[in-house]
C-alpha cells in the first residue's frame, strides 16, 4: 500500500453502526492522513443523527460537511485548538464501539498479522469479517 518510515503500511478506515456493525470499510496506505478518506465517509442515504469521531477529524472542513449531511459532529478539539469547540461527553463514549469493532477484527489472526499482501485481497479479508459482524 504505502510507505511509513521505510517499511510498508496500511490503515483501516471504519464507519461502524450502534451494534457495532461495519457500515463502511475502506483501506489507505499508511503515509495518508485519516481525514482525507472522511469525505468518502459522508455520502449517507439517510445520514446518522449524529458522527463520533477521533481527535484527528478535528477540522472546520469536517465540521461543516457533517452539518451539511444534517449530523451532529461529535469530535473533541485538538489540544493545540485556540478556541477550544464543546462536545458531548455522553455520546463521545459511544466510541468505544467502533474500538471494540477493531479489537474483534484484530482476534482474526489473518487480518492482526496482514497474511495478504495486497491491498484488494486485504480489504476482501476485512469484507469476510464484517459479513460474520453482521451474521453473529
Amino acid at each position: 500500500m504505502g510507505r511509513s518510515r521505510g517499511s510498508r503500511t496500511s490503515k483501516v478506515h471504519a464507519a461502524v453502526g450502534q451494534k457495532g456493525r461495519p457500515i463502511r470499510l475502506a483501506i489507505s496506505g499508511g503515509h495518508v492522513h485519516d481525514s482525507k478518506l472522511m469525505p468518502d465517509f459522508l455520502d449517507w442515504e439517510v445520514p446518522p443523527l449524529a458522527i463520533v469521531a477521533d481527535k484527528v477529524y478535528s477540522s472546520h472542513k469536517i465540521r461543516e460537511a457533517i452539518a451539511d449531511e444534517g449530523a451532529l459532529a461529535v469530535i473533541p478539539s485538538k489540544s493545540n485548538t485556540k478556541k477550544q469547540i464543546p462536545h458531548d461527553k455522553n455520546l463521545y463514549a459511544m466510541r468505544n464501539i467502533v474500538e471494540r469493532f477493531f479489537c474483534k477484527m484484530k482476534d482474526m489472526r489473518r487480518l492482526a498479522t496482514r497474511f495478504e499482501k495486497k491491498g484488494a485481497n486485504f480489504l476482501n479479508m476485512i469484507f469476510l469479517f464484517s459479513i460474520r459482524c453482521w451474521i453473529s
